[in-house]
């Protein structure tokens, strides 16, 4: 049978020729050093190791310690056979021929890159805090180990820090130092714009002109600051205390006292109040209250008056 006929009946062996084996020949030329980063596939996993087909004569093997440092990394659930692991060579030979790689020496790096970009972004994150420790607590962000210190745990201060643990917070990333792996976290500033954004959502539904009473919280030399009924605080400007002027608000006002105030703007998010619109607004009902009895009985007079014939 001549080779056409073979060919045609599908008895013939395919002719295989050197590009069919490009690949593996490229990859047996290579020589891999420590510190390289290679990406392979993921051909078994057990409870200790996972083993990578590195398309290379040698196989690559990466140890449950060396894959992440979370320390809730479960490796059976997470890492299947067919995923693709981006690692760094630790060692070219484990001694058994395997080449012996570290995904938490790759991820680490690409950690720090993305740790550096949300600290100049402000990017907002979510972590679970794992522990408390002296002064703080201990979440894992990016995979990197970070210390929330204790005064930036929340938007206020925190007596008891072990009720936040194993709780999940917001947080941004306010050090990200790479060279001495030092990672340092805050929840107070998410915390205080959660508590702004709220707070300028209650200010937007306030009316301007409502009056309202409210306690003295805080007085100063420009005014003071009064907590309303609704859970709002406003400035009360030292110009609108009172009709007469005065030096301080303390000749008027004292910390603790209930007050009667009126809205008088809502700018900015701001609230701004006035003690003597309130007090011009119940002179001015009085006086027209005045006004209508006189009014009144000189009506009821006339009307006596008329009457009698002289």
């Amino acid at each position: 049978m001549s080779e056409e006929m073979k060919a045609a009946d599908g008895t013939a062996e395919v002719m295989e020729t050197m590009e069919d084996y490009a690949a593996e020949l490229e990859a047996s030329f290579k020589r891999v050093k420590e510190g390289d980063v290679l990406t392979g596939t993921v051909i078994s996993v057990n409870e200790d190791m996972v083993t990578l087909d590195l398309k290379y004569y040698a196989e690559g093997v990466i140890s449950k310690e060396n894959l992440s440092n979370d320390p809730e990394f479960n490796l059976l659930r997470e890492i299947q056979p067919g995923d693709e692991i981006t690692a760094t060579v630790v060692s070219a030979d484990d001694g058994e021929g395997n080449i012996v790689l570290s995904r938490k020496l790759a991820n680490d790096r690409l950690a720090w890159e993305k740790l550096g970009s949300m600290l100049s972004d402000r990017t907002i994150a979510r972590v679970k805090i794992e522990e408390i420790v002296k002064g703080g607590a201990v979440a894992y962000l990016e995979g990197i180990r970070g210390f929330i210190p204790a005064s930036k745990l929340a938007g206020e201060y925190v007596e008891d820090l072990d009720e936040y643990n194993g709780k999940v917070i917001e947080v941004t990333v306010i050090t990200a130092d790479e060279e001495n792996k030092k990672l340092v976290l805050s929840g107070r500033e998410p915390a205080l714009m959660k508590q702004k954004e709220e707070t300028s959502k209650k200010i937007e539904k306030c009316q301007v002109g409502t009056v309202m009473e409210g306690t003295v919280d805080s007085l100063k030399d420009y005014g003071a600051f009064i907590n309303l009924e609704n859970g709002l605080s406003g400035l009360l400007h030292i110009s609108q205390i009172s009709s007469q002027r005065i030096k301080h608000p303390g000749v008027v006002l004292k910390e603790g006292q209930t007050v009667k105030v009126k809205i008088i703007s809502i700018a900015d998010h701001k609230i701004s109040l006035s003690m003597k619109a309130v007090q011009e607004e119940e002179e001015a009902e009085a006086e027209v209250y005045d006004y209508k009895e006189e009014g009144s009985a000189f009506t009821g007079l006339s009307a006596l008056l008329k009457g009698l014939k002289i």
